[in-house]
């Protein structure tokens, strides 16, 4: 039996993951406008300090299901799921279904932080896909210039998200490119048909979810998710600075399974929190690509 693990990486390697929220909390964010005055002996204050926020909201996401253990006794003959005897309540390949669940459940979350939307029913907040776009107040989209990605223009359409960045950020060492697996795939081969001499490929990271490299200024990272799938957006800003809230991270890990011989089945229960919001969206650039 080979169960079907399909995904590893995620968005939250990259970010800031803020714990403990059961519905919404505020990020809390700090500015200093700082007015420098002209003489040695200024007694006049000058310049502004402010204090606002941007609220994270959680939506519930839970998964409930049950196996019925009966359905290895045809459908695997050979196969030692089960313990000898009709009453089996006992499940061999536990380990694995429980891997699995999990596995799917880390894409399911993925696919929530990227491509969520308020409107649709059972998404009670916007996953990033809407967030860094030019619908919210800050983002930078890119006047001219934007195509969608291909192996011959993914690397001019990256500079382009660079030469947009906001000058506050450009020395941070968590600048990041967000795409789609298969975009990525179209930058690695825009590399390779450039003949470019910083290319190693043994420097990409393939971590099943998520694929990154090194762009060649050593502070920006080019990260493909699979929370992007099918979507032509690029967006770059400090990672750092996206906020994934939740009750407790290690929800997504942590579930119940059970025997239930009521209905002589095998039942599990995840259930975890998420939302996501970005910090400064002045600092993030977005090509606003469907």
């Amino acid at each position: 039996m080979i169960p079907k693990m399909i995904y590893t990486g995620t968005t939250m390697e990259y970010v800031t993951v803020k714990e403990g929220i059961k519905y919404k909390e505020p990020i809390n964010l700090f500015e200093v406008d700082l007015d420098i005055q002209t003489g040695t002996c200024v007694a006049d204050l000058q310049g502004t300090g402010s204090f606002t926020q941007r609220d994270i909201e959680v939506c519930p996401r839970t998964s409930v299901d049950g196996l019925c253990l009966k359905d290895f006794d045809s459908k695997y003959l050979g196969i030692s799921a089960l313990e000898a005897g009709s009453y089996n309540e006992t499940f061999a390949l536990a380990t694995e279904y429980g891997d699995l669940l999990t596995n799917q459940f880390r894409k399911s979350n993925e696919n929530f932080v990227w491509s969520a939307t308020a409107a649709v029913s059972g998404n009670c907040v916007d996953g990033l896909r809407a967030i860094i776009s030019g619908s919210t107040t800050g983002v930078v989209v890119p006047s001219s210039g934007v195509q969608a990605p291909t192996s011959a223009n993914s690397l001019a359409q990256v500079d382009l998200l660079i030469e947009n960045l906001s000058t506050d950020v450009q020395d941070r060492d968590d600048l990041t490119v967000f795409m789609s697996v298969a975009n990525f795939r179209k930058y690695i081969a825009g590399i390779r048909a450039s003949n470019s001499y910083y290319f190693d490929p043994n420097s990409i990271e393939n971590r099943g979810g998520v694929m990154d490299i090194v762009h060649p200024y050593s502070n920006v990272r080019v990260v493909g998710t699979v929370g992007l799938s099918g979507s032509n957006r690029l967006v770059l800003g400090p990672a750092k600075q996206i906020v994934v809230g939740t009750d407790l991270l290690s929800d997504v890990d942590n579930f119940q399974m059970w025997y239930d011989i009521n209905s002589d089945k095998l039942k599990h229960r995840i259930s975890t929190k998420l939302g996501v919001n970005v910090a400064y969206p002045e600092f993030w650039v977005s090509n606003d690509l469907a």
